[in-house]
């Protein structure tokens, strides 16, 4: 990257600057990644407003107004907000040992809730029964939560169970659980999408009257485990 450092900083508008740590799924940029958040969360710099965590990188917005008169106005208010967001990627990001939490998700994976397994069974050469063991035998991290409200980004499933997106988006049912690339997610709301469908469970992992909507949070762990429909008609 440039200057030979391991981020870039870029502005994606006017108040919001990105560092880039690179476009890769590795659990070690991602736990940079979360304790750089939870560090900007706890001792915010001037006129920070909020800081989003992805994959591999960090979102932070800034009160541009607020800027323009705390700083001199010899200096341009982005390149104030490089210097500080390199100031503070000057400073220890060496992630505390996690300690994993780990949520357990029941899934019905049966015929009419994994709608695309025939499919992927097909189209991977897979029994059924090897591609849901596949799924549920592996543990996975939450990169990032994103598209809709409490959208968990997982991964990273067996390769031999990756496939791409479909087509065309099509109407997701809230709970269906889907692979995209190397990717595991869970739809929280009812929602056109194009994840690769292979389940259902009846947990809401996002509900808003809740006074933490959203089940899971980025660097959490999550464990499928299989149900039949009566259990999950009648969890």
């Amino acid at each position: 990257m440039e200057n030979n450092l391991p981020y870039k900083i870029f502005f994606i508008n006017e108040r919001a600057a990105t560092i880039d740590f690179g476009n890769t799924i590795s659990e070690e940029i991602n736990r940079k990644v979360i304790t750089l958040f939870k560090r900007l969360c706890m001792e915010p710099p001037e006129g920070m407003l909020e800081a989003i965590p992805a994959y591999s990188s960090l979102t932070v917005y800034f009160n541009v107004c607020l800027l323009r008169k705390k700083i001199s106005s010899q200096i341009n208010v982005n390149d104030w907000i490089t210097a500080e967001l390199h100031r503070q990627m000057q400073l220890d990001l060496a992630a505390p040992t996690e300690q994993k939490n780990t949520i357990r998700i029941p899934v019905c994976y049966e015929d009419g809730f994994g709608i695309d397994l025939f499919w992927m069974s097909k189209e991977k050469n897979i029994p059924l029964e090897e591609i849901i063991r596949l799924h549920f035998s592996k543990h996975y991290r939450v990169y990032m939560l994103g598209f809709l409200p409490g959208f968990p980004y997982m991964a990273e499933v067996d390769e031999k169970i990756e496939v791409p997106r479909k087509p065309q988006p099509q109407a997701i049912p809230a709970g269906s659980v889907g692979i995209a690339g190397k990717q595991t997610g869970v739809y929280p709301l009812t929602s056109p999408g194009g994840w690769q469908i292979i389940g259902r469970t009846p947990i809401k992992i996002f509900d808003k009257n809740k006074s933490t909507p959203c089940l899971l949070k980025a660097g959490d762990y999550v464990e499928f485990y299989p149900i039949t429909k009566y259990e999950f008609e009648n969890y």
